[in-house]
Formats: C-alpha cells, sequence, structure tokens
C-alpha cells in the first residue's frame, strides 16, 4: 500500500541543505522523545502527514476522552544554517514490506527537499537504568561517521554490543546508502522495560545534536522536566511487583545473552 504525503503548507519551502532527524516510537521511546523535544523548542511547523493503510490497525485514547489515529508527521525549521526536517509519529509501519516502502518514499521526498545529511535516532536496551546514557554512533559510511563524530564524545565501537538495528531508524540508513545519501544513527543506552521512558538517553541526543547542528536549545528545564518525570516513572515501575520485575528482567537478560540489543 503506498503511502500518502499530504503538503499541509500553501507550497513547498526552498531549503538549505537541509537535515533530516528521523525519531519514530522504539526502545524506551528515546528516539521520540528527542524529536518531540527538539520541534517543540525549535518551534517547527508541520509540512506533511503521512498516511497508509499500513499503519497498525488501532487508535489512541486522547486526553478528552476521544479516538485518533495514529500519525507520522515530517517538520520543518528553517534557520541561517541548514535548514532541519524532524520526521517523528505516533507508530512505526507495522510490516516489514511496508517498512521498506515507508522508507524509500520518505527517502524519495528526502531527495526532492535536497536533503544532506539523514540522522536517525534510537535507543539501546539494558538490563539496568544507566547511571549516565552513553551515545553510540553508526552510519552507512566510515566518513560521514567521522565527519559527524568528530569533537564529539561518541561511541562508534557497536559490533558485538547490539544485535540488528530493526525498524526505520535502522533501514533509513541502509537504504540511504544505496542513493549515496549519508546517513548515521544515533543510539542512547536506556533501560529496555516496556513501561520505562528513556528520556535520560534521549536528552543525551538532544545535547549532541544541540552542539554538532547548533540548534541553541536550552538544555536546563528539559533537566527539570526529567527529574520530575523519572521520579514519576520508577515508582510506576517498581509498582508491577518484585516477582513481575525480576521474571521481566530474566526473560530479558535471556533473550540478550547478557549483551546489549537493539529494537526499534
Amino acid at each position: 500500500m503506498p503511502w500518502t504525503f499530504e503538503l499541509l503548507q500553501k507550497s513547498v519551502p526552498k531549503l538549505n541543505k537541509p537535515i533530516l532527524i528521523v525519531g519514530l516510537p522504539g526502545i524506551g521511546n528515546v528516539g521520540k522523545i528527542a524529536a518531540d523535544f527538539m520541534i517543540d523548542e525549535l518551534k517547527a511547523t508541520r509540512l506533511y502527514n503521512i498516511f497508509s493503510n499500513d499503519l497498525p490497525n488501532s487508535v489512541f485514547v486522547n486526553d478528552q476522552n476521544l479516538v485518533e489515529l495514529p500519525t507520522i508527521e515530517l517538520y520543518v525549521k528553517k534557520r541561517n544554517g541548514n535548514d532541519i526536517l524532524i520526521l517523528t509519529g505516533d507508530v512505526q509501519p507495522a510490516e516489514e514490506s511496508s517498512s521498506y516502502e515507508f522508507c524509500s518514499q520518505v527517502l524519495d521526498v528526502a531527495q526532492k527537499l535536497g536533503v544532506d545529511l539523514i540522522i536517525t535516532l534510537g535507543g539501546i536496551g539494558l538490563a539496568e537504568v544507566p547511571k549516565k546514557a552513553q551515545v553510540f554512533c553508526t552510519g552507512n559510511s566510515k566518513s560521514v561517521i567521522q565527519r559527524f563524530g568528530k569533537g564529539l564524545k561518541l561511541n562508534d565501537k557497536l559490533y558485538g554490543l547490539v544485535g540488528p538495528i530493526i525498524g526505520v531508524s535502522g533501514l533509513m540508513i541502509g537504504l540511504s546508502g544505496k542513493r549515496n545519501l549519508s546517513a548515521v544513527c544515533l543510539l542512547a543506552e536506556t533501560l529496555g522495560h516496556p513501561a520505562y521512558l528513556g528520556i535520560k538517553g534521549a536528552r543525551e541526543i538532544v545535547r549532541v545534536l544541540n552542539i554538532k547542528l547548533g540548534l541553541k536549545i536550552k538544555l536546563s528545564d528539559l533537566d527539570k522536566e526529567i527529574e520530575e518525570i523519572e521520579s514519576d516513572v520508577l515508582t510506576k515501575t517498581q509498582e508491577l511487583g518484585k516477582l513481575s520485575k525480576k521474571s521481566a528482567l530474566k526473560k530479558m537478560q535471556h533473550r540478550m545473552h547478557k549483551e546489549t540489543s537493539y529494537i526499534g
């Protein structure tokens, strides 16, 4: 099923070597949290609404107790330097074939808009909450990893630490290589528990992008929110009970063979 891109502005803006940032739901929702925060702080505007019947067959209940269809949207922020495009949404494509089709059509749009670099975001699931989330970097060429990581403390040694990068975050990087588009993937450590939100990991990714892209985002307010939200999230996670928590961790550790992994 083809994906439709509904233009939400009067016309497609002329962009200056835009950089596409992709943050969709995955482990700890790290990528989505980072993307949503940047959209708010940069006051980015919606450019496209993306839809397909290949989206998951579910709806969300909003704070007005009404149902909403899942959405995927592309935002834009014009700047003095490279303009910024941010792709985020409620879900990822449900099937493998639709994920390929989705990534291909996003890349079609990206090339038409003159995208200069693609950055996908995600999380690496750990068995415990990391004291400080480390950010890893991979990409579709050694040169782009070296260029992007210059001056940043990023770990580019992922081989043997992570399994396959499943979903749009990984697939977009691979397909970009076939089009000679430079692309990197930033993965931040987080707890691999389904009830946990990787806010600290998202914060570290935003910090890296803030430095690299000169976004001029103030992280002090986010730090205050992290303290409040993580306290609440940890409390709710602990309420699952010691038995269920231990069982979940054992299953997770068995699946990971005592190593970290990344899914989504």
